[in-house]
């Protein structure tokens, strides 16, 4: 029966066991979240030389001359070896290797050569078995359709690895939880199996019952465990801290979801509304995913977002560990639908446009032993289990355990679980969850990254983790090439996002996640007049070039229990008393509004090639987010999102909110994110103004808390007529319409023409503008050709009211629409 079935494993044991580890011991929220981004706060990376003129990048390198990693031996890489691309296989000879891709664009980084080729060479090495002992990397990464239970015409086939067990049997619903007649074989490499004919024609398993792996181990114990490769778990929510069951999930053709939408196309640049489904409603309860397509997709699209990033999508447990805590990799997180529900959600944001992607957790698995994973944990050595033993294979701060990516069925089931996600569900990529934890040995715990190279490249370094984003990576992208995916990485390594074909870990992008610190300590710390532009926009611009980075001012982290939104930090407790437009603004409420715009606003424009924005964050949701625990008695009062707040009409929230999707809809006329172009001209300390291009536009940024500038003297590129895009001071942002937007600037020449010291501010044109006290505004020059197309009310006026996200949220397919989808036969079927 499995004589098809090729298993091997060429790779030598990782680690001795070191003892055992103790489970089912949660963290509180607290801990979870924000100490699981050790090493956070971590000191400017150490950089070199000046802005270059045209890319306007600062590129981060280090003086260090330190040794490259012990563990590399002088005569390692004496054979050729088969490198592959992103797009084809071909033979890299030691001459070839000589020339890494990544040496040439950073030549600090060649005293770490030797480092780059060694892991280019474990890359290869490990590529190479996988093809010559499954056929290649894209059919093994299919381990699903061999693991698990899979269908065949005549039964049900289940496989599972668990080399450890002595004994194995299948339970259930359907033997009365009785083992004894489905007794599972074990072959040579540890892969238990078993064949359940059909009885009668139908399944012998049927579709939606309760299933689980029962194994008996050294000690004579027999136990119960959810299968690995589970692709639905469910919990009897009428008993308290009930455990999980897996289910086997097959529903029959005409309750399976069909896809009717194309991946829509990449953007140019990544506007990315990160959401996390439970949390979504409203009402202080569990959100749905039919909820949220329903409710929530028409928002994202109505403020121009391009892109929907989900949390918490595989199943854990434990609800307030954010997702982070993941027990199923495989399944659906059951508390907001079933598998067919969430593919529902993902066709209809392709209806709408939007790209979706996975926060993917690949860093760490939880230590739950009844219901996760770690459950197939029974004191074997590493090279026989999912995680490595003893303390390497424990994170201490997060009470979760740790992949051994050096197994050889760990990289099958890893790499299979994000096939699975892509290709059964239809996500258009991934963000990477604790790459930092992953890509070093000490996780990043305790560690304040400066920027000396030798802290990316040493003994410190994980190799085998690194090996498996590369293959990830490549994969990846091999089976879906227009994905994005992103590396929540606080350590800035260089290289991880340049492609695996030049010695790169393969990410599109990176998120930025120095920034949001920054906007923290200088709103805890700093008055307004200690606000340093310089220090600002070196923070914002500091980012490796060639890498690409996604900003963000707050993402989730910054929300949760214990920490304020930036909204928050603004306004306070005026939030509750202040934000009423009937009633004239407080200076705490003008002053939070405005600088609320502006961090946000500015932290997209310079501080990366993609945005990213929390759920809720766009319109100033006030509070933090605190998910239902024995600490607060269990409430949802503090995870859940107040649309109502930016629905109600004479509440100020919907300044906020309409600022933020124009924000999005500058982007998407001038496309500044996705440009090259980027030139910070001026950054006045005693005006406290920020002076910068961005492609074709021209930003000012006013941060003086009293100060109006008229005549304010500002450069830029271009000779020609400057007209207003976008003003954060306009009545429809809750601003008090002091900028014009029907004059038009012109510019005059400066200095001499080519010899950038004698222009101002290095700058070769200039005109003059109204700038007036907490304030940004943003200029574009006018093609005489095309001044017919452009709207002269510019993008201030461009807003969508709550009718237009109603009527969006009406576009909807006819079919397949399922229990919320009242409104199905409303709606076009176009976007």
């Amino acid at each position: 029966m499995l004589g098809s079935l090729v298993l091997h494993h060429p790779n030598p044991a990782a680690a001795a066991a070191l003892g055992s580890l103790t489970s089912n011991n949660y963290l509180r929220l607290r801990a979870l979240k924000i100490n699981r981004h050790s090493g956070k706060k971590q000191a400017p990376p150490v950089t070199f030389g000046s802005q270059n003129s045209s890319l306007g990048y600062r590129r981060l390198v280090s003086p260090s001359t330190s040794s490259i990693c012990a563990a590399v031996g002088e005569d390692s890489f004496k054979s050729s070896a088969v490198f592959t691309d992103d797009s084809s296989a071909v033979t890299m000879t030691d001459e070839e290797m000589e020339s890494i891709g990544i040496l040439s664009i950073d030549q600090a980084l060649e005293p770490y050569k030797e480092h780059f080729k060694y892991r280019i060479k474990k890359y290869v090495d490990q590529k190479g078995l996988i093809e010559t002992y499954e056929g290649g990397l894209e059919e093994f990464a299919q381990g699903y359709v061999k693991f698990g239970f899979n269908r065949e015409e005549d039964g049900i086939v289940y496989r599972e690895w668990a080399p450890a067990a002595q004994e194995a049997q299948l339970i259930g619903d359907f033997n009365g939880w009785d083992g004894s007649k489905h007794k599972m074989e074990k072959n040579q490499y540890g892969v238990w199996s078993i064949k359940i004919p059909n009885s009668g024609g139908n399944s012998a398993i049927p579709h939606n019952s309760r299933v689980k792996f029962r194994f008996k181990h050294g000690n004579e114990v027999w136990v119960d465990r959810i299968p690995a490769w589970i692709k639905y778990a469910t919990v009897d929510p009428a008993r308290f801290a009930a455990p999980y069951d897996g289910v086997y999930w097959d529903p029959p053709p005409s309750e399976r979801f069909q896809f009717k939408h194309p991946h829509p196309p990449k953007p140019k640049a990544p506007r990315i509304y990160e959401a996390h489904v439970g949390m979504s409603s409203s009402e202080p309860q569990i959100s749905s995913y039919r909820e949220f397509a329903d409710d929530v997709l028409p928002r994202i699209r109505a403020n121009n977002y391009n892109t929907v990033q989900l949390m918490a999508v595989m199943e854990h447990s434990y609800y307030a560990s954010f997702g982070y805590h993941v027990t199923n990799f495989f399944a659906v997180s059951s508390r907001s639908g079933t598998p067919e529900d969430l593919k529902y959600l993902i066709d209809k944001a392709h209806c709408l446009g939007l790209r979706v992607l996975m926060d993917v957790v690949h860093s760490h698995a939880s230590n739950n032993v009844t219901d996760g994973l770690n459950g197939f944990e029974v004191g074997q050595s590493s090279q026989e289990s999912y995680f490595h033993t003893g303390d390497r294979g424990y994170h201490k701060l997060w009470d979760s355990r740790l992949f051994n990516y050096s197994n050889w069925e760990v990289l099958r089931f890893l790499l299979s679980n994000l096939r699975w996600w892509l290709e059964e569900f239809k996500f258009d990529g991934f963000r990477f969850d604790g790459v930092t934890s992953m890509l070093y040995h000490h996780h990043g715990i305790n560690m304040a990254f400066t920027g000396d190279y030798h802290e990316y490249f040493s003994e410190a370094t994980d190799v085998d983790a690194v090996v498996y984003l590369m293959l990830a990576n490549y994969l990846i992208h091999k089976i879906l090439p227009d994905a994005t995916v992103i590396a929540e990485d606080v350590s800035g390594m260089p290289g991880l996002g340049r492609p695996v074909s030049e010695g790169g870990i393969g990410f599109d992008y990176r998120l930025a996640m120095a920034i949001p610190d920054k906007w923290i300590d200088y709103l805890k710390n700093k008055n307004d007049e200690e606000w340093s532009m310089n220090e600002i926009s070196c923070s914002l611009t500091n980012r490796r070039y060639t890498e690409k980075c996604i900003s963000y001012a707050e993402s989730h982290d910054q929300a949760i229990v214990g920490d304020k939104t930036i909204a928050f930090f603004l306004m306070d407790r005026e939030m509750y008393s202040g934000m009423s437009c009937l009633t004239d603004a407080s200076p705490t409420i003008e002053r939070g509004i405005a600088l609320h715009k502006m961090i946000h606003f500015l932290t997209m424009a310079l501080g990366g090639e993609g945005y990213l924005n929390f759920m809720g964050n766009e319109f100033g949701h006030p509070e933090w987010v605190d998910f239902p625990r024995e600490g607060n008695g269990w409430s949802y009062e503090k995870c859940r999102r107040q649309w109502n707040l930016v629905d109600t009409d004479h509440l100020r929230y919907k300044f906020m909110n309409a600022f933020d999707r124009a924000m999005n809809l500058l982007d998407e006329k001038f496309s500044f994110l996705s440009s090259t172009q980027q030139i910070v001209s001026s950054t006045n300390e005693e005006d406290k103004v920020i002076v910068f291009e961005r492609g074709d536009l021209v930003f000012v940024f006013n941060f003086h808390p009293e100060n109006t500038y008229d005549g304010y003297k500002v450069g830029c590129d271009l000779p020609g007529k400057y007209r207003v895009a976008l003003d954060s001071d306009a009545y429809e942002f809750g601003g008090h319409g002091r900028v014009g937007h029907d004059v038009d600037h012109f510019t005059f020449p400066e200095g001499i023409p080519g010899v950038p010291e004698t222009n101002f501010n290095n700058r070769p044109n200039s005109f003059k503008v109204l700038s007036p006290a907490h304030t940004c505004v943003v200029y574009y020059r006018v093609d005489e050709s095309l001044e017919a197309d452009v709207d002269e009310t510019s993008i201030a006026e461009v807003v969508v009211g709550k009718e237009n996200f109603e009527e969006l949220g009406s576009v909807i397919d006819d079919g397949n629409v399922g229990p919320r989808a009242e409104k199905s036969g409303e709606g076009s079927s176009d976007d």
